[in-house]
C-alpha cells in the first residue's frame, strides 16, 4: 500500500489490498480488513475496527469520540461488519463505558449524512436512508429499513425486519416485522413487502398479521394482548421474537393507529 497523499498512522493495521484514496487520515489503533475501499477525505479515528470488503465514501468520519459530556477518553471501539457501505459524510461515534463499543453489522448500507451515536448496536443487512439519525444507546435488529430523515430517540429499540417511514420521530420501541409511520409514530401494518422480498411465505406473513391484530386492533392493553397471543397463537420463532421484544421493551412500544392516547 503506497498512498503518498494519505496519512496512515504507523500503529494502524491495514490489510495489504485495502485501497486508501488521497487526503484520507487514518489514526492509531485502527484495524481495516481485506478488500476495503476508503475514499478521499475520510477520517478514521482511534478505536475503529472495519471489516472486509467495506466501502467508505468521501467525508465520512468513523470512530470520533462520543458527543457525550460524561465521556472521559475511555478506550472504546467502533466496529463495522464485512461488506458494509458507508456513504458520504456519515458520522459514527465510538462507545462509552455503557457498552464500550458502537457496532454496525454486516452487509449494511448507511446512506449520506446519517449519524450513528455512541453505544448503538445495529444488526446485519440494515438500510439507513439519507439523514437518518440515531441517538445514543439504540438497538436496531437485522434487516431494518429507516427511510430518509428518520430520527431515533436515545435508548429506543427497533425490531428486526421493521420499516420506519421517512421523517418519522421515533420515541418508543418499534416491534419486529412492522411498518411504523404517522405522527406520533404508530403501527401502520406489517412490513409484508419487505418480508416477501426476504422469502417469508404468505402463511408466515398471515401469522404475523394475526399476532399484530390482537396487539393493535382489538382494544386490549399490552398485558392482555401478550397473554392472548401466548395462549392462542402457535409457538413459532416469529411469535416468540415479538413477545420477547414486547416483554423486554424499556421505553414501551409504539401505539396502534386506532389508539386515542
Amino acid at each position: 500500500m503506497n498512498q503518498p497523499l494519505a496519512y496512515v498512522h504507523p500503529g494502524a493495521k491495514i490489510a495489504k489490498n485495502v485501497v486508501i484514496e488521497p487526503f484520507t487520515t487514518i489514526h492509531n489503533n485502527v484495524v481495516i480488513g481485506e478488500g476495503t475501499w476508503i475514499g478521499s477525505n475520510v477520517t478514521i479515528m482511534e478505536g475503529a475496527r472495519i471489516g472486509k470488503n467495506c466501502n467508505i465514501f468521501p467525508g465520512a468520519v468513523i470512530s470520533a469520540v462520543p458527543q457525550d459530556k460524561k465521556f472521559n477518553d475511555e478506550d472504546t471501539l467502533t466496529e463495522i461488519g464485512d461488506n458494509t457501505t458507508i456513504r458520504e459524510c456519515v458520522t459514527i461515534n465510538r462507545g462509552t463505558t455503557d457498552r464500550m463499543k458502537t457496532k454496525i453489522g454486516k452487509n449494511c448500507w448507511i446512506m449520506a449524512y446519517c449519524h450513528i451515536a455512541h453505544d448503538c448496536v445495529v444488526g446485519d443487512n440494515c438500510i439507513f436512508s439519507n439523514n437518518s439519525t440515531l441517538a445514543g444507546h439504540i438497538n436496531v435488529g437485522d434487516y431494518v429499513v429507516l427511510a430518509g430523515m428518520a430520527a431515533i430517540q436515545q435508548f429506543c429499540s427497533i425490531g428486526s425486519h421493521a420499516f420506519v417511514t421517512g421523517g418519522s420521530l421515533v420515541r418508543k420501541d418499534v416491534p419486529p416485522f412492522v411498518k411504523a409511520g404517522r405522527e406520533p409514530l404508530s403501527y401502520v401494518g406489517v412490513n409484508s413487502i419487505g418480508l416477501r422480498r426476504r422469502g417469508f411465505s404468505t402463511d408466515k406473513i398471515r401469522e404475523i398479521q394475526d399476532i399484530y391484530r390482537i396487539l393493535y386492533q382489538k382494544n386490549y392493553n399490552n398485558t392482555q394482548a401478550v397473554a392472548i397471543i401466548e395462549a392462542e397463537m402457535e409457538a413459532t420463532s416469529e411469535r416468540d421474537d415479538i413477545l420477547e421484544f414486547i416483554k423486554n421493551s424499556q421505553r414501551g412500544i409504539m401505539k396502534g393507529y386506532l389508539s386515542t392516547n
